[in-house]
C-alpha cells in the first residue's frame, strides 16, 4: 500500500502516541495533543457542515495562537487549501489577494479586522468568521469562531482522499515589485520540508518550541508540522516583543525557536537579555537574510545560543540549504566559527538538488570567489503560481526554479549569498556586496541596525550608502563610519554615505526593505542595474 505524503498524518500519530502530552500553551490556556485534535475536528466538521469541500480555498489571517495551529490542521484535513494572510499588509492587497485566491471563507482574529470592514464589500466571499480577542471589536456580519465550532454534536468526519500532489496552502509573497504571487504549495512540498525541518533542526518529543516566526509565513516555515510530528510543545506567541521572549525563554523551558536576524538582533540588544537565566541548551534556526557574522557572536555569548542557519523561499517550502555544522568547526575561534554560521551552508537532504550557476547553466567554480545564482529542483519546490503559468515559467526554466539570489561556492561546497540580484552594487565596473558592507558594519558597537542600498554618483554610476539606526545613546559622526569602514574593508566597498534613522523598514518576517531605501535615493534617476 502507498500512502500519501501529507503532514496531517502527523496529528493522527501525535494523537495515538502523546494524548495527554500538553501540545499547545498559548498564554494562560494549554491543550494537550487529545484536546487539540479534538478542536481542530470540530473546525473541520464545522467547516464542512457549513458547504466547504474538498478543493475549496479558505483564507485566514490570524497571529501565533492556538487559534490558527486549529486552521492549519482543520482545513488540510478537509483537503481544502488554506490561505495565510499576512495581517501587516495594505488593506488593498488584502482585497487582491483575498479575491485572486478564490477564498470562499475568511477567518479573521478581532484585531485585523479594521482593513477588512473598509473593503468587505468588494470581498467575494460566502461567509466571515471572527476569533474575537479582549478589547476589541468588529462590526463585520460575522460568526464568532467558538460560536462556530461548539455547536458541532458530532466530530467524525467525512472520508476524504487527499493526493500528496493536491494543493495545501497558497502563500502569497510580498509584492514589494509588483502585485502579490500566490505560491502553490502541495501536501508533499509541506511533508518533505517538515522531514527537513526535523531532522537538520534537530527536533525532537521533548523540545519546547516557541512560535516566534510568524505562522503565515511559508506555513511558519514547517515548525507547524514539525513540531505536532514529535509530539513536542507549541508555544504561541502573539506578537514579536522582546522582553515577553525573553521571559518565555526563562519560565516557559523554552529548547528551540526560530526568528529572523533582524528579531535576533532586537532580542540581543535588549537590556532585559543580561538578566536572563537560561539554565538549558537552547537552540534557534535563523534566515531570510544573510545573518551577520557579529550578531551571531553576540547571541551566542549572551544566551549561549546554539544557532543553525538556514535558507531558502516561500517558493521551496521553504528550506533547501542549511549550515552543518562539522566537530572541526569546534577548534576554530569565535570569530572563525561566526563567520561560518553565516553561511547559507550545503543541501538539505529530502529537498533535492541546490547549485550555483553561471548565465548559461554551468555550475561556478568552488572557489569562494566566482559568483552566480543559486538555482534548485525537487520536492520542495512549488508547484507553480497561482493562476500565473507566464509567471511560473519565468521562473522555472528547464525544471529549475531561479532564486535571484547571487552566491559563491566555497572548498568544501558550503554556499554563501553575496546578495540578491536587485542588491548588488555595481559601482566602476566592481560588484560590492551589500550584506558584506553590512556584516562589516555590525562589528562597530555604535550600530544596532544596518543596510546598504546602492545610490546614483555622476563619476561611478552609482555607490554604496548605509542607512544606520545606532544603539541606544550611542553618538557617532558619518565620517567616523566611513572612516570605520574603510579601515577594515577595500576602499571601493566602504560607503560613500551614511544616513542616520529611527527605524529601518521592514516586513512582516522582520527583512527590511531594501527597495524603500533605494526609490528615496533615486527618484528622478535611473538605475541600470
Amino acid at each position: 500500500m502507498i500512502t500519501p505524503l501529507t503532514p496531517i498524518d502527523w496529528k493522527r500519530r501525535a494523537v495515538k502516541y502523546y494524548p495527554n502530552k500538553i501540545a499547545v500553551i498559548d498564554e494562560e490556556k494549554q491543550f494537550t495533543y487529545k484536546e487539540f485534535a479534538n478542536r481542530a475536528d470540530r473546525l473541520s466538521k464545522a467547516l464542512y457542515n457549513a458547504g466547504v469541500r474538498q478543493g475549496d480555498h479558505i483564507a485566514v489571517m490570524l497571529p501565533n495562537t492556538h487559534y490558527m495551529l486549529e486552521c492549519f490542521y482543520g482545513i488540510a484535513q478537509l483537503g481544502a487549501v488554506m490561505v495565510p494572510l499576512n495581517y501587516r499588509i495594505s488593506a488593498e492587497d488584502m482585497e487582491y489577494i483575498i479575491n485572486h485566491s478564490d477564498a470562499k471563507m475568511l477567518i479573521v482574529d478581532e484585531e485585523f479586522t479594521p482593513p477588512i470592514e473598509k473593503i468587505v464589500e468588494r470581498l467575494n466571499l460566502e461567509q466571515i468568521i471572527v476569533v474575537a480577542v479582549d478589547g476589541f471589536q468588529t462590526n463585520l456580519n460575522a460568526v464568532y469562531y467558538e460560536d462556530f465550532i461548539k455547536h458541532v454534536s458530532n466530530v467524525e468526519l467525512p472520508q476524504i482522499e487527499i493526493d500528496e500532489n493536491d494543493l495545501l496552502t497558497i502563500n502569497y509573497t510580498s509584492g514589494t515589485t509588483s502585485r502579490p504571487k500566490g505560491v502553490m504549495l502541495t501536501h508533499r512540498n509541506n511533508y518533505l520540508n517538515a522531514a527537513d525541518f526535523l531532522y537538520h533542526l534537530r527536533v525532537h518529543h521533548d523540545d519546547v518550541y516557541l512560535h516566534t516566526l510568524p505562522l503565515f509565513h511559508v506555513n511558519g516555515w514547517g515548525g507547524i508540522w514539525a513540531i505536532t510530528a514529535a509530539g513536542a510543545t507549541h508555544v504561541c506567541l502573539r506578537k514579536v516583543d522582546p522582553p515577553v521572549i525573553l521571559d518565555l525563554f526563562e519560565n516557559k523551558g523554552i529548547t528551540f525557536f526560530c526568528a529572523a536576524p533582524i528579531v535576533l538582533n532586537m532580542i540581543m540588544n535588549h537590556p532585559k537579555v543580561k538578566e536572563t537565566k537560561i539554565t538549558r541548551k537552547m537552540r534557534m534556526a535563523t534566515a531570510g537574510a544573510p545573518p551577520a557574522a557579529a550578531i551571531i557572536k553576540k547571541a551566542q555569548q549572551l544566551l549561549g545560543l546554539d544557532i543553525i542557519h538556514v535558507y531558502g523561499l516561500t517558493e521551496t517550502t521553504p528550506f533547501i540549504l542549511y549550515c552543518e555544522w562539522k566537530e572541526v568547526f569546534n577548534s576554530l575561534s569565535e570569530d572563525e566559527q561566526a563567520t561560518i554560521k553565516a553561511r547559507q551552508g550545503v543541501e538539505m537532504i529530502f529537498n533535492g538538488e541546490t547549485k550555483v550557476v553561471r548565465p548559461n547553466g554551468e555550475e561556478v567554480e568552488w572557489n569562494g570567489e566566482e559568483v552566480g545564482e543559486i538555482v534548485a529542483r525537487g520536492n520542495t519546490v512549488m508547484k507553480g503560481y497561482y493562476k500565473d503559468p507566464e509567471k511560473t515559467n519565468e521562473e522555472i526554466v528547464d525544471g529549475w526554479f531561479h532564486t535571484g539570489d547571487l552566491a559563491v561556492v566555497h572548498p568544501d561546497g558550503y554556499i554563501e549569498i553575496r546578495d540578491r540580484a536587485k542588491d548588488i552594487i555595481i559601482s566602476g565596473g566592481e560588484n560590492i556586496s551589500s550584506t558584506e558592507v553590512e556584516s562589516g558594519l555590525y562589528k562597530h558597537p555604535a550600530v544596532l541596525e544596518c543596510a546598504v542600498v546602492a545610490v546614483p554618483d555622476e563619476k561611478w554610476g552609482e555607490v554604496p550608502k548605509a542607512v544606520i539606526v545606532l544603539q541606544e545613546g550611542a553618538e557617532v559622526t558619518e565620517q567616523e563610519i566611513i572612516t570605520y569602514c574603510r579601515d577594515n574593508m577595500a576602499h571601493f566597498k566602504a560607503p560613500k554615505s551614511v544616513e542616520f534613522v529611527d527605524a529601518l523598514p521592514k516586513t512582516a518576517t522582520g527583512k527590511i526593505q531594501k527597495f524603500k531605501l533605494r526609490e528615496k535615493n533615486w527618484k528622478g534617476a535611473k538605475r541600470v542595474n
